[in-house]
């Protein structure tokens, strides 16, 4: 065990949440469907299966091994993520990033870590010993950050004009942006469900000879798999729907287009190889894992949407609001590593 190089680890990950949505910025032209299905052909089909293959070269024999109730309890939590992946991409647009990430992780974060081992039967890990008590009372301070900066965000809306507003996210609707970061949270709580239900393939990829830090990658690889059928149909409809199907030969004269979409699909995959990586190191703590992730992604992208100017004109109030979000965030990730240790 080392929970602090683990809780860095995770940080990683945030961090790769955060900034996922960057090449996107360099896409002009193209709909947001076509570029989403490039992304997730990238990050959710060819990236998880290169790492699982490269971490443990045996994956399709341990994929062999293991029920298929397992697989199919992987890949459809997988699906269900894929659900709330879909409006990942447009509660940023409606919210910004800053914002956006803030409220979809918050809600993410909060069902998708308490959920799991209250359905398993061992909700009384969360409290068993005084290091996980101080460990949930991280979680919760991370909750409370996220809720901080969620209330930072509507503090902007009542203060801004519309042209401020859209100056800084072009297509900043509150209201709107709320709906879909509730749906998308919730929905997207089920990639941490599904990272959490294939102990059975860690275990066969650890008889196989995988390191610890690797044996979660054929359980990625399947959520990501099953996250992918989803994101791929829906593209492909809205294609046919919108009469966008010629954005592939826009995006085949400009490969740059191509290939940012791609390399924000890896950016993102590489947010859940970090957690399931860092968890070996968590021991019977690794359940906290994707808070941990949750809310760096949360600090990260708050500090990448000022940065961008996305807080730019707001008063003291909504400043001082972020700031004290902010601040309560790195306090629970320390309370988190000295809980853990």
């Amino acid at each position: 065990m080392n929970p602090v190089m683990g809780t860095l680890v995770f940080a990683m990950g945030g961090l790769a949440g955060a900034v996922f949505a960057l090449p996107f910025r360099g896409i002009k032209g193209v709909k947001y469907e076509s570029y989403w299905l490039l992304y997730a052909i990238a990050g959710l089909l060819v990236f998880p299966l290169a790492l699982a293959l490269g971490t443990c070269p045996s994956s399709f024999k341990v994929l062999g091994e293991v029920p298929a109730s397992t697989l199919a309890q992987c890949a459809g939590f997988g699906a269900l993520w894929g659900l709330g992946g879909l409006t990942w991409g447009l509660m940023i647009r409606y919210l910004g990033i800053g914002l956006g990430l803030a409220i979809g992780c918050g809600l993410c974060s909060a069902t998708g870590t308490l959920i799991p081992p209250v359905v398993t039967g061992h909700a009384g890990d969360l409290v068993a010993t005084a290091g996980a008590r101080i460990v949930l009372g991280g979680v919760v301070g991370s909750l409370a950050g996220i809720a901080l900066v969620g209330l930072a965000g509507k503090f902007k809306e009542g203060e801004l004009s519309e042209e401020a507003k859209k100056k800084a996210v072009a297509e900043f609707d509150f209201r709107k942006g709320m709906l879909v970061a509730l749906f998308s949270g919730i929905a997207s709580a089920g990639m941490n469900f599904g990272l959490q239900s294939g102990g059975a393939l860690e275990k066969a990829a650890a008889a196989h000879g995988t390191p610890a830090a690797w044996c979660g990658m054929p359980v990625l690889m399947v959520v990501l798999w099953g996250g992918l059928v989803v994101n791929a149909a829906w593209c492909l409809w809205q294609n046919a729907k919108n009469k966008s199907a010629g954005d592939y030969a826009v995006m085949a004269k400009k490969p740059a287009y191509a290939l940012l979409a791609g390399l924000a699909g890896v950016i993102w995959a590489c947010q859940f190889a970090c957690q399931k990586a860092g968890e070996p190191m968590m021991g019977d703590l690794k359940y906290i894992a994707f808070a941990v992730v949750m809310a760096s992604a949360i600090f990260f992208s708050t500090l990448l949407g000022v940065f961008l100017g996305e807080w730019k004109g707001t008063g003291a109030r909504t400043k001082g609001c972020l700031a004290l979000g902010v601040v309560v965030l790195v306090v629970s990730f320390v309370v988190i590593s000295l809980g853990g240790k």
